[in-house]
């Protein structure tokens, strides 16, 4: 594990953004600093998600190449991370099981969770959301057009943000029609992407149907 690992310690309170990341773009960034700012947290960690082995269709870019895209994208914000903690636990991941193996390697550290507001519609279907609830408090970012409907239940909480109409998918589809992508992704991820020749038609990565939308937050695989 890299720099927030060791960081840890030193942190009281941790705020864990997880998602596919493929690639990283502007509005994951403002959702990482609003996050930041309203949770109270001293550190926000991109988590990027590992390839599932399980699910070839998930046509994702290979684990290296989004997590350094992260990392170029959090370039300049000290207290946003990019993480690769789930990289070496079991596959497919489950939220209870980083949960745990975070408690215990930093027994000491307050841990924030957020999540979409689609994954929260279907959080009770999660692997022990009970158990989740009791480790993490929940943040929970609307999509655009969603109301969450009743009042929220003790520990989870509602991230007031900006509805980001920007996704992963749309990133995507710029570059493999060869439009510019320099509006909507930090610079340095916009370099990369052409160094690399990334999502270029017919590369791995070019299109994905389980990319989520609109913030691009993680759809854990929970059920």
């Amino acid at each position: 594990m890299e720099k927030p690992r060791t960081q840890a310690k030193a942190c009281r309170r941790i705020g864990l953004f997880g998602g596919t990341f493929n690639p990283p773009h502007n509005g994951h960034i403002a959702l990482a600093e609003t996050f930041l700012a309203q949770a109270g947290v001293d550190e926000v960690w991109m988590m990027v998600s590992p390839q599932n082995p399980f699910k070839v269709h998930q046509q994702l870019l290979d684990d290296a190449e989004r997590l350094e895209m992260v990392r170029l994208a959090v370039e300049g914000r000290p207290h946003i991370m990019a993480s690769d903690y789930e990289f070496s636990l079991p596959r497919p991941s489950y939220t209870y099981h980083t949960l745990c193996r975070l408690r215990a390697d930093f027994p000491t550290v307050e841990l924030s969770l957020l999540i979409g507001g689609d994954n929260w519609a279907s959080f009770n279907r999660w692997f022990r959301h009970d158990d989740v609830l009791r480790m993490a408090s929940l943040y929970v970012y609307p999509r655009q057009g969603q109301r969450l409907d009743g009042t929220l239940p003790c520990g989870v909480h509602l991230l007031h943000a900006p509805l980001f109409n920007i996704s992963s998918t749309e990133v995507r589809e710029r570059v493999a029609r060869g439009k510019d992508i320099t509006s909507i992704v930090p610079p340095a991820v916009a370099d990369y992407i052409a160094r690399k020749g990334l999502y270029l038609k017919g590369r791995q990565g070019e299109m994905t149907g389980a990319d989520q939308h609109a913030g691009d937050l993680r759809t854990r695989r929970n059920r």
